[in-house]
């Protein structure tokens, strides 16, 4: 692992070589993912002619696996080696995309199709997403962590900007399956640079190898669960989830169906909404340094969370703006947050739990998203899109009162050691 020495300079943590192949990685496969947030729910408006309850479903796909596999998951990954784990990953969501593209080629899409890519590259998100969030603190020391997060989540937040963009670009001028083409190729070349990542990763060996997998979840839920800062988070992140779920689910059938937004006006629009992630990646360090950590993830959450009530408003032309303040503040409060209680997470958790716990608290979070966006699809159905609009966004806009009355209120900074055992 390397210290703070190495470091210096102008790049930061980006100087170090196997941090920058893991960024770069994730990165370029999160443009890729950008597109798809396009492409996928427009393959099935246009090309199958899907209804928004069909929409949902597609949507719900993705990350019903969490709740299916996300607690073993966990307890796998602690006993194996992260980084081969990720590859195969990756090289598993290049051939799923692959094959949607040359079925796009072919002009036999499939709603079926759909539906299975969306699940097995569910599947391979869940893993690669415990083993890369364990993996994070291989790369870097501790001290490093809160940059290194700030840096993952900033590039997030910029291939929500980019990859909406492309995504609609691509759309325009060259058709849906080129987009699909495009995302497999992101997931090739992050495996690529997985590979290339040369740090020896250390496999924590201990008594967790010889016990039942059923004892290793059960230690993983109690301790997010006895966890009294670990439990509010969750609390908080699934509610929150259930909202920006259903929001982004119907975001795309309300901006083309009820606004009249075209194909690049779409991508473009969702650009500029998630130029709020960048923006909120950038001010995460600083907020907590003045703040404290604690309080500055409420602070973001209580400011920020209430301006998606703007976005419903959206009309064509100048009523477009609604849509990007509401969205764009909004991003920025939730992607600060992620950076505080991503590295709070990878610091404050035992090394050889961590892949448990992260995924324990991931299946946890996500428990809420395939409730989420089945919802939004069939209340698009019900009530129409700008009414499901409005639903979720006040769902979403009071999330952070969960924060405010949690143990976060009472403290400055978030601990660096849990106050209770695993076992």
């Amino acid at each position: 692992m390397t210290g703070a020495a190495q470091r210096a300079g102008f790049w930061g943590v980006l100087a170090l070589r196997d941090f920058r192949l893991l960024w770069t990685g994730d990165a370029v496969s999160g443009i890729g993912n950008g597109v798809t947030t396009v492409v996928l729910p427009l393959v099935a408006l246009r090309e199958l002619d899907a209804s928004s309850f069909q929409i949902g479903v597609l949507a719900s796909a993705v990350w019903l696996p969490w709740l299916i596999v996300g607690l073993p998951a966990g307890a796998w990954i602690d006993r194996l080696p992260r980084r081969p784990i990720m590859m195969i990953a990756n090289a598993a969501c290049a051939l799923l995309f692959a094959s949607l593209a040359i079925a796009g080629f072919l002009e036999a899409m499939t709603y079926g199709h759909l539906l299975l890519v969306a699940l097995l590259t569910g599947t391979a998100t869940v893993f690669f997403q415990a083993a890369y969030h364990s993996y994070l603190p291989t790369v870097l020391a501790e001290a490093d962590l809160v940059e290194g997060n700030s840096k993952i989540q900033g590039a997030e937040a910029a291939t929500r900007v980019i990859g909406p963009s492309v995504g609609g670009l691509v759309v325009a001028t060259v058709g849906l399956a080129a987009g699909l083409v495009v995302d497999a190729f992101t997931f090739a070349f992050c495996f690529v640079c997985i590979w290339l990542i040369r740090v020896q990763e250390t496999v924590h060996r201990g008594q967790n190898q010889r016990e039942p997998l059923r004892r290793q979840i059960a230690l993983g839920l109690r301790f997010v669960a006895g966890d009294p800062y670990l439990r509010s988070i969750v609390v908080y992140g699934t509610l929150l989830n259930f909202g920006l779920t259903g929001y982004t689910t119907i975001q795309i059938v309300f901006l083309e169906k009820t606004v009249g937004v075209g194909e690049f006006g779409l991508g473009l629009l969702l650009a500029i909404a998630g130029v709020g992630g960048i923006v909120g990646s950038m001010i995460a360090r600083p907020l907590g340094r003045r703040f404290g950590t604690a309080r500055s993830v409420l602070i973001c959450q209580l400011v920020t969370g209430p301006f998606i009530l703007l976005a419903p408003l959206t009309t064509y032309g100048a009523g477009l703006f609604w849509f990007c303040i509401g969205g764009m503040v909004m991003v920025a409060g939730v992607v600060s947050c992620n950076v505080v209680l991503g590295s709070f997470r990878q610091s404050y958790c035992p090394p050889d739990r961590l892949g448990r716990v992260v995924a324990t608290s991931m299946f946890l979070l996500h428990s809420s998203i395939p409730l989420g966006a089945l919802t939004a699809g069939h209340l698009g159905d019900a009530v129409g899109p700008r009414g499901t609009m409005w639903i979720m966004a006040c769902l979403i806009a009071p999330c952070g009162l969960v924060l405010l009355f949690s143990p976060l209120r009472g403290i400055r900074d978030l601990p660096s050691r849990p106050a209770i055992s695993l076992r």
